[in-house]
């Protein structure tokens, strides 16, 4: 008998007298926490995720639609980007002010990690926003593309459509989210600390996240 089966073993020995309950589990468990800490409105917190992204070391822009094609061409000439890559449902329009000496890179899955580490920027949308943790989901929608894009490339330019994709909490991006999708929950750029506390940027992904909030007007 392997040590797992043992352990089983052992478990159902231990349920052997509970009576079955039915009960879904998201019934059975009660959660009475809160659901978001305080009461804002729109540009609060909008005002509060950009915070708390800041906090993080994102740099954070503030835009309105007619004005996000003429920032992230701003964004991308002010790093000296050779090479963009731009996710197959990413609104051609937020790349039309974007210098056309520019190189476009599609999203392939026959793309090599050394290929796309040589890519300079990636342009993408996000899922949800959420302003308490000042955190970024993406969950591989076509303008977001694979999972491996906004890892490989040094700098990310994150859209975030305002007030329709923030939340303020964390509960309320769950409901907005499918588990089985591919995601991807990002607060600030990459980096991570040793034992001596010395901080390192880009390891497990890029070293400059910059987000663009841009409000939209409608919901």
């Amino acid at each position: 008998m392997s040590s797992r089966e043992r352990i089983l073993g052992r478990v159902r020995r231990a349920l052997a007298d509970v009576p079955p309950d039915d009960t879904p589990y998201e019934e059975a468990v009660p959660r009475p926490y809160l659901r978001r800490h305080g009461d804002r409105d729109v540009a609060g917190t909008a005002d509060l995720l950009a915070a708390n992204l800041a906090d993080y070391r994102a740099v954070v822009h503030r835009s309105d639609t007619a004005g996000l094609p003429g920032l992230i061409a701003h964004l991308l000439a002010q790093r000296g980007s050779a090479s963009v890559l731009v996710p197959p449902g990413l609104d051609p329009a937020w790349l039309a002010d974007t210098d056309t000496d520019i190189t476009r890179v599609a999203d392939r899955a026959e793309s090599t990690p050394g290929e796309l580490d040589r890519v300079d920027s990636v342009v993408t949308g996000c899922a949800v926003a959420i302003a308490e943790t000042g955190t970024i989901v993406l969950d591989g929608s076509p303008d977001q593309g694979r999972r491996r894009i906004t890892l490989i490339p040094d700098h990310h330019i994150c859209v975030v459509r305002v007030p329709g994709q923030v939340v303020s909490s964390v509960p309320e991006a769950l409901e907005r989210l499918t588990p089985s999708r591919p995601l991807t929950w990002i607060s600030g750029p990459s980096a991570t600390s040793d034992i001596e506390l010395d901080r390192v940027e880009g390891v497990h992904g890029p070293r400059t996240l910059e987000v663009v909030l841009a409000e939209d007007g409608d919901g």
